[in-house]
């Protein structure tokens, strides 16, 4: 897999891509092929304040429900409602279609300390 060069990603899975100041967040290609097929995604409340490596929300598959954690600190300022009819995005189109949400009042240095895309590729092949 090739993982988009312009996104920041953590140890836990998740992607970052900063656009005009918003992050997009979802959850890995390594991420979604380990959780098998994705059957729900509850999303995160609009407004809520996250803390990076704290859960914000919760994905559920045929094998297991598991955590997804904010990479940063900052706001739910959006949610991909198509998840909740389309959960099975994540695996089909984990980067881009099947991004989570989207976080406001975050700090672009704490962005710029996560994984590489080069970095997160090791982390997964090794």
């Amino acid at each position: 897999m090739n993982y988009p060069a312009n996104y920041k990603y953590t140890k836990d899975h998740e992607w970052v891509l900063l656009e005009n100041g918003i992050a997009k967040i979802g959850i890995t290609d390594f991420a979604q092929s380990e959780l098998g097929e994705v059957v729900y995604v509850e999303l995160p409340a609009i407004g809520k304040e996250l803390q990076a490596g704290n859960p914000a929300c919760v994905v559920e598959s045929t094998k297991a429900a598991s955590d997804v954690y904010a990479p940063i600190n900052g706001k739910v300022a959006s949610v991909n409602l198509e998840l909740n009819d389309q959960p099975n995005l994540l695996n089909s189109d984990p980067h881009n279609a099947a991004w989570i949400f989207c976080l406001e009042n975050i700090s672009e240095v704490e962005i710029g300390n996560l994984m590489s895309a080069e970095e997160y590729s090791k982390l997964v092949h090794a």
